[in-house]
């Protein structure tokens, strides 16, 4: 009797802790995945210490790529949960990215600087072979937009500098996973900034169109030259000074604006004024010539008896010149030719 008594009870027990059954015979069409950004990332450490990094502290992504000769691709949240990888971030309108991205972190010595400056490290082609379809999967299933594949450095770039210049997402954009400035219209907005380079508050202006967090002071701050850097290492890798130039501002013309925007006017230059061009000489007015009345014949010319032909006069000497030529002895003079009379 009480062993009968102890299974009802059990049975009871377990259906107060049977989870709640679900219809899912509806879906509604008005959803979207909470990621709305996906963040690559470098590790700065070798494989064993990044997954202890990212598994043991409070730092975590939901993927790790190692950089094996044939890399693998490590779960380490899953992609409906939060991984702490953004930290203090903003990407247009949208802060605190951990939870609407997912993180993807890459095995990469990231960066030294030596005496000839900082040398970032590359990324070996198997690694981006593996990296490819990866992105390509968690675009398709969450929707996520090609301008919110993004780098560490895009959406904090006063304190990061991953996934660095060497990177190569100009392969991504051929892939179809990210925004890239089409070359003919760079090429065809190219002369107006040669000719004017626009001032700092409207590159602030269109590094925040872009997409960067960035306070417009109308000052070329650490905090602007900063930004314009964390741009260039996407788009203009050679040169991530930071300057404002003619090439970053093309660049961030054609990446705020739509397609078939006309190109900006080319600046209006005030013509220089020319010398002055001297007055003109007043011509004297040529003065008619009178007909004159015709002169009377001339008289016959008589003939004139023939004149004694002599020998040239020779030229006095000349006189001695300064210098060595001083020290030259006189020439014997030559005897003069006689007269010859013509009968």
């Amino acid at each position: 009797m009480k062993s009968i008594a102890l299974i009802a009870f059990l049975a009871v027990l377990a259906g107060c802790s049977t989870a709640p059954r679900y219809d899912t015979t509806y879906d509604a069409k008005g959803q979207s995945s909470r990621a709305r950004f996906l963040v690559l990332h470098y590790t700065v450490a070798n494989t064993p210490a990044s997954i202890k990094i990212l598994t043991e502290q409070q730092v975590s992504a939901h993927y790790l790529l190692t950089d094996d000769a044939t890399p693998k691709i490590y779960r380490l949240v899953d992609e409906n949960r939060a991984a702490w990888h953004a930290g203090n971030s903003s990407w247009k309108n949208f802060t605190q990215l951990n939870n609407s991205s997912i993180g993807i972190e890459i095995v990469n010595a990231g960066w030294k600087d030596t005496p000839q400056g900082r040398v970032y490290a590359p990324f070996p082609q198997a690694q981006v072979d593996a990296l490819i379809p990866l992105l390509k999967d968690i675009v398709q299933r969450h929707g996520i937009a090609p301008e919110n594949v993004l780098g560490h450095s895009d959406i904090a770039p006063l304190r990061k500098q991953d996934p660095g210049p060497q990177f190569p997402w100009q392969r991504l954009a051929q892939e179809g996973l990210i925004v890239w400035p089409d070359a003919a219209r760079v090429a065809a907005v190219r002369p107006a900034f040669d000719a004017l380079l626009p001032d700092v508050a409207w590159f602030q202006r269109k590094l925040a169109g872009h997409g960067f967090g960035l306070v417009q002071s109308g000052v070329y701050d650490e905090a602007t030259r900063t930004t314009l850097a964390a741009f260039q290492m996407k788009y203009r890798p050679l040169d991530i000074s930071g300057n404002p130039d003619a090439e970053t501002a093309s660049l961030l013309e054609v990446l705020t604006t739509p397609a078939g925007t006309p190109p900006p006017p080319m600046p209006v230059i005030p013509p220089q004024p020319w010398p002055a061009t001297p007055a003109a000489t007043p011509v004297t007015p040529a003065i008619p010539v009178t007909p004159s009345a015709p002169l009377p014949p001339a008289a016959p010319t008589l003939p004139t008896p023939p004149m004694p032909t002599t020998a040239p006069v020779p030229a006095p000497p000349a006189e001695p010149l300064p210098g060595a030529l001083e020290n030259i002895p006189p020439t014997a003079p030559v005897p003069a030719t006689p007269p010859v009379t013509t009968p």
